[in-house]
């Protein structure tokens, strides 16, 4: 995977905007995919950040790129802790909850709903999506939103904004360790 296609894929969480990314990469083996997250996180894990790998399809793997230390905050909001305790997580050990989130993409054809709790989705929209469906949202971007709109607009910009402004920076060779935010 280029160096351009991945900060494409996880721009506002390299720069420290959002907990996490979640992407499909394309593989020929398994191996290749563990050998392609070792490279990135050797610029990653000193930066506060992590790719791992939460499943494997048939010739996709998803990556997850994230802030370990933004999801244990994340983790540990009310709102965010009581949703995934009653889908069996255990919010006080995010290790733990990243096992049982693979697990549970490994279990279903689609993505479990609380996944968007891991990518800084308000916990209102994800419970809006759970329990109101994806057709009575109030607004779709980056995410289905049941809440603020305007909000989540603004939150959208950002995002497009960030990804814009650092794929121009990759294509004038701006190395990934200087693109992503320590935290």
């Amino acid at each position: 995977m280029s160096e351009e296609l991945f900060v494409r894929l996880c721009a506002p969480t390299l720069a420290g905007m959002k907990t996490g990314n979640l992407f499909a990469m394309e593989y020929r083996s398994r191996q290749e995919v563990f050998q392609e997250l070792r490279r990135f996180n050797r610029t990653l894990v000193p930066k506060g950040l992590r790719a791992v790998v939460l499943g494997f399809g048939t010739h996709r793997a998803q990556v997850y790129v994230y802030r370990p230390s933004r999801l244990r905050q994340d983790l540990g909001r009310e709102e965010t802790r009581n949703m995934l305790s009653s889908l069996g997580y255990d919010p006080a050990r995010p290790e733990n909850c990243l096992r049982r989130l693979s697990g549970r993409i490994r279990e279903s054809k689609q993505f479990p709903h609380e996944i968007g709790l891991f990518l800084s989705y308000p916990p209102e929209d994800v419970q809006g999506f759970v329990e109101q469906g994806p057709d009575r949202c109030k607004c779709v971007g980056c995410w289905k939103v049941y809440g603020d709109v305007e909000r989540a607009k603004k939150i959208f910009c950002r995002y497009k904004q960030c990804t814009e402004v650092y794929c121009r920076c990759v294509r004038r060779g701006i190395p990934l360790e200087k693109l992503a935010v320590a935290g």
